[in-house]
């Protein structure tokens, strides 16, 4: 009852006020794509700091000495999308290839169903049984993808996004946070491959791009 009076009021408010109240609900969202604008380049800043870092930076020495940013995509909110998420507790582990002889475990966790560009895509994202035993990644989940983007703006082999595990069904993808295996950068890491389940047949506009050495 409370909820319906709410409504109702908003709605004489609405018929009272006209633009005003047009203009209210314009700020309130501006408010929140700005504050997703901000996570995002606050997100770009710590990888940025990451790579800077020769204490955990994947950069060989000769490019690092040097690095000053990563090259992104300029934030992009529409490609923040809420997905429901199917989980798959049946699922039994496997081994994912990686650009090495090393063979990553991995268990389909869930499947993202979500729109993108109009049109509706599935991927899967996975969990790592051994990783969850450590500290901090209890609830750690593993979505990399490829899209039409890769072999000229982006890497070649996909990228990766982080997830958490949600509590309810569904889970935000923010593609504006997809980035680069670290073989990308430096062939002596072994990083897991794309299923080829995980091709999305659009171009993903955001997160890293290709890293290009020459012009950094």
């Amino acid at each position: 009852m409370r909820l319906y009076t709410f409504i109702l009021i908003c709605f004489l408010l609405s018929c009272k006020q006209g633009k005003r109240y047009h203009d209210l609900s314009l700020q309130e969202n501006n408010g929140i794509q700005l504050d997703a604008i901000q996570d995002i380049l606050n997100f770009q800043n710590e990888l940025n700091e990451e790579f800077k870092d020769p204490e955990v930076s994947p950069l060989p020495d000769r490019y690092r000495k040097n690095f000053e940013s990563l090259d992104f995509f300029a934030p992009d909110t529409n490609l923040i999308v809420q997905a429901k998420l199917i989980r798959t507790p049946e699922a039994l582990p496997f081994l994912m290839p990686t650009t090495t002889d090393r063979k990553s475990k991995e268990v389909v966790y869930g499947i993202a169903h979500f729109s993108l560009n109009g049109k509706k895509h599935e991927l899967e994202i996975y969990q790592n049984p051994e990783l969850m035993l450590q500290e901090g990644y209890e609830n750690y989940l593993f979505l990399p993808f490829t899209d039409e983007t890769n072999g000229e703006e982006t890497y070649t082999g996909g990228r990766y996004i982080d997830l958490r595990i949600p509590r309810g069904d569904t889970i935000v993808v923010d593609f504006n946070r997809a980035y680069n295996p670290y073989c990308a950068y430096n062939k002596k890491y072994s990083c897991p491959i794309v299923p080829s389940i995980n091709a999305l047949d659009v171009k993903v506009l955001a997160g890293v791009k290709e890293f290009r050495p020459d012009t950094k």
